[in-house]
């Protein structure tokens, strides 16, 4: 039986496992079954990001605080985050992937880089 590309459907020549006819099929094999699969999922996972490098662009110390001012005149959307962490006394920390921030009152927030205790 003959084998056909995933990608492009021709014939295949060589091994007997092989599964793409090129190097190019297989790419855009692989990038079409491991991209978001909808433009929904990309904004998000986009805010996520910008959210990521606005906290880490104005943490380079690790902790620091800043204004909430700062941080929405630099695009940062409070909606987004990945995970909270709730601590024993109740303090809730929002992550963007490893880059977080608390709320110390209504305009200052402390940025925080996650530890690796912190789960």
């Amino acid at each position: 039986m003959d084998q056909l590309c995933k990608e492009c459907k021709i014939k295949i020549f060589g091994r007997v496992d092989k599964k793409f006819c090129s190097d190019q099929c297989r790419t855009t094999w692989n990038n079409r079954l491991n991209s978001d699969s909808t433009k929904f999922m990309r904004n998000i996972n986009n805010i996520l990001r910008k959210n990521r490098r606005i906290l880490a662009g104005l943490n380079p110390s690790g902790k620091t605080k800043v204004t909430k001012t700062k941080l929405l005149d630099e695009g940062f959307k409070f909606s987004y985050f990945t995970n909270e962490y709730i601590t024993k006394s109740k303090n809730v920390y929002r992550f963007c992937y490893d880059q977080g921030y608390i709320a110390l009152d209504k305009n200052l927030y402390t940025l925080v880089v996650r530890q690796e205790y912190v789960e």
